[in-house]
């Protein structure tokens, strides 16, 4: 058994913009250390996303729609998984590989995103039968278009996820925190999980998220399950 975590240091309070009391405390509310029993939390968290797993079991379509986003990828037949604590902690977020051709409109991620040591701030990606056609960013474009260009694969969608942990609220620069910020969804450029049914190979695995917290709607199906990230299931 294992379990990836990360202890709260300086640089990493200095990285979120935090000092290092306000960084200690921001850990303790992700991984909900703050609440009375931190281990039923996390039971409920497992249960509560069981829950959202049946519904995008049984769905194929999936849109995203936010200022600058409207994309739609289809996951019928994929498996969706419970990120729910047991590997990773922090967690909170569920997650399936795509179907690879499946990918049609824009997606503009609105939370930094860091790549080699580079950060990325507005990525703005167009996709056309899964395959990104045009990609640009308000800032460090050209560390984008080294990961898309690092092999075909890399222009692929690999894994959607839907982060669930309200505990986190703000981003930290820490792709292990952003990625599971409720109210956000995220997209890998590049590999896929294979135990998600995704086929798609890269040397690239690349997690970049959008807040829908403002003006934001999911959809499954033509059903809108989740607007201004607040679930309405």
């Amino acid at each position: 058994k294992w379990s990836l975590t990360l202890y709260p240091t300086a640089h990493a309070a200095a990285q979120a913009g935090m000092n290092e009391a306000q960084f200690g405390d921001f850990v303790m509310r992700a991984m909900f250390l703050d609440r009375p029993d931190p281990v039923a939390a996390w039971a409920e968290v497992r249960a509560t996303q069981a829950r959202l797993i049946e519904r995008l079991t049984r769905a194929d379509v999936v849109r995203i729609e936010a200022p600058g986003t409207d994309l739609i990828l289809r996951v019928g037949g994929r498996t969706w998984a419970n990120s729910d604590g047991r590997r990773n902690m922090p967690s909170g977020e569920v997650f399936t590989g795509p179907h690879e051709d499946s990918a049609e409109g824009i997606v503009t991620f609105t939370v930094p995103a860091e790549y080699q040591g580079q950060m990325v701030r507005g990525a703005r990606l167009e996709f056309r039968a899964g395959q990104v056609v045009a990609a640009s960013a308000d800032e460090g474009e050209s560390a984008l278009h080294a990961a898309l260009n690092t092999d075909p694969g890399a222009r692929r969608l690999g894994e959607l996820g839907i982060g669930t942990n309200t505990g986190i609220q703000v981003p930290t620069g820490n792709i292990l925190f952003d990625e599971k910020i409720g109210g956000t969804v995220h997209l890998a450029i590049g590999k896929s999980y294979p135990e998600t049914g995704g086929v798609n190979a890269s040397a690239v695995h690349w997690d970049l998220i959008t807040d829908l917290r403002q003006g934001g709607r999911l959809s499954l199906d033509g059903e809108v399950v989740q607007e201004d990230g607040v679930f309405l299931i």
